[in-house]
């Protein structure tokens, strides 16, 4: 590399390409029996993976070459535009439905699933709002309640899909980043009190989640019903043991454990890699959120007040996706329906993970050199 090209955090760097290459391995492992099964090509689900790991590295790329002064000014439409496409899903023969819910948006031999990109664009758009009205949220409550209406209404449609997942890491996600920017401790703590009132509300109000809530707590009253999942990710972790049965060994994939290379793909890498495996991949998702929150202080402390958001929203996304995902397959945590970033089948998601750790790296390199913010990046 020449003297002038930009040099990317290392950390990061190393953090994110070991857990996509981790999650390429494991989404191998763990689907190529169902995938046999579906589609008469055991690889088909891998394939389609490092197609879309392909795909992210270039977008992250294009987006490592971006000031972030664009997405800054294009952060208020980008959120519009996300809340559009959540009302197209909802329209009948538009949408796609999988599992009787409707996330997926198709756009030809892919679907997208909108709520991935709406957690980007909410925190492009809450960093925004905080550089707009820095040091004026301390003493408004107005300020601080006038950029969740339009959340607001992106959380009503998810609901509608349904899915309670994205919205739980969304509004987490923007409660922080606004105690980040300068919201009163009182203010913060009456927001959370209101968000846990709506969530209780929702548990209690819909059938399917109080089960959910109840199969939880005690899997084993009903193992081969609602509990079956969580007991099955249960038994990959006890068959897992210090280190694990060995790659392509595990017995739960074999259509023991649904959504083995999606939502539960971290079962699979505790019983084929053991403690150690796992213990691996929450280290490499404390690294990557570390420098996420350290990159974030160094840009405030520069005046950089959208780019410390940024990171601090990033660096909070995908550290409470991470810590759901693992406490879901733990048993730590009710069901939900959401990715292990990095590392879960699923091609918007591992998109969008990519352009987030772009945004990091361009928001660090912006940082540290600032001279380098107006110019784009070149090999």
């Amino acid at each position: 590399m020449s003297e002038s090209t930009v040099q990317f955090d290392r950390k990061i760097l190393t953090a994110t390409l070991s857990l996509l290459g981790l999650g390429l391995v494991m989404v191998a492992s763990a689907s190529v029996t169902i995938a046999d099964s579906s589609t008469g090509q055991p690889l088909y689900f891998f394939i389609r993976q490092l197609v879309f790991a392909v795909i992210g590295i270039m977008a992250a790329w294009v987006v490592i070459s971006t000031r972030l002064s664009v997405w800054q000014r294009m952060a208020p439409q980008l959120l519009m535009g996300g809340v559009f496409l959540l009302v197209l899903i909802l329209i009948p023969g538009v949408g796609r439905e999988v599992n009787g819910s409707a996330r997926w948006l198709p756009l030809g031999p892919v679907n997208v699933q909108v709520a991935e990109l709406i957690k980007l664009f909410a925190v492009l758009y809450i960093a925004d709002y905080l550089q707009r009205h820095h040091g004026q949220l301390h003493n408004s409550f107005l300020k601080v309640m006038a950029p969740l209406m339009l959340l607001g209404v992106a959380a009503l449609l998810l609901l509608m899909q349904p899915d309670m997942g994205s919205i739980v890491v969304i509004m987490a996600t923007v409660l922080a980043m606004l105690f980040l920017g300068g919201a009163r401790l009182d203010v913060f703590g009456a927001l959370i009190s209101v968000f846990a009132g709506l969530f209780a509300l929702l548990v209690w109000i819909a059938p399917y989640r109080l089960q959910r809530l109840q199969s939880f707590m005690d899997p084993w009253a009903d193992p081969f019903g609602s509990g079956f999942q969580l007991t099955q990710a249960l038994i990959a972790f006890g068959r897992g043991d210090w280190f694990g049965v060995g790659l392509g060994s595990s017995m739960q994939k074999l259509f023991y454990l649904p959504e083995a290379h999606t939502d539960f793909l971290y079962s699979i890498v505790a019983e084929e890699l053991g403690l150690l495996g796992a213990s691996a991949v929450l280290i490499l998702f404390c690294i990557l959120i570390w420098r996420a929150l350290a990159i974030g202080r160094a840009a405030e402390l520069s005046g950089q007040i959208f780019g410390a958001q940024v990171a601090y929203g990033i660096g909070i996304w995908l550290g409470i996706q991470a810590c759901v995902n693992i406490g879901v397959n733990m048993g730590a945590l009710p069901t939900k329906g959401l990715t292990l970033p990095l590392m879960s089948y699923g091609g918007s998601s591992l998109v969008i993970a990519c352009v987030a750790i772009a945004l990091l790296l361009r928001v660090d390199m912006e940082t540290r050199q600032p001279e380098k913010a107006a110019a784009r990046v070149r090999r």
